[in-house]
């Protein structure tokens, strides 16, 4: 993937940690008031409810995605992105390697 970069944000430097440490990211609000957060997920499997929805952006590595209410996991690598509806959640997985991801918050 090509570099990403992002103008004029604000950054929370107080990382957000989750299982232990397996799953980290930071927090970024764009000019404009977007909200968005980077990070890596390390291997393992790995759910997450989500409160507002969230369109994630694989930026690196591989995963495979189980939405709520779906039957069967989607494939998922760099380049490539899945919405998350508002209040409903996804289980995420890696197996090996880092996966590495942009999460966009949509109001």
């Amino acid at each position: 993937m090509s570099k990403i970069n992002f103008q004029n944000v604000t950054v929370q430097a107080k990382a957000n940690i989750y299982f232990d440490g397996k799953v980290v990211s930071h927090s970024i609000v764009i000019e404009g008031g977007a909200k968005k957060t980077l990070g890596l997920i390390y291997p393992g499997r790995y759910h997450f409810n989500t409160e507002l929805a969230e369109k994630m952006e694989i930026i690196a590595g591989h995963c495979k995605v189980t939405l709520d209410g779906k039957d069967g996991s989607i494939s998922y690598e760099e380049n490539q992105s899945f919405d998350v509806p508002a209040n409903s959640g996804f289980t995420i997985e890696v197996n090996d390697g880092t996966c590495e991801y942009i999460c966009t918050f949509i109001n």
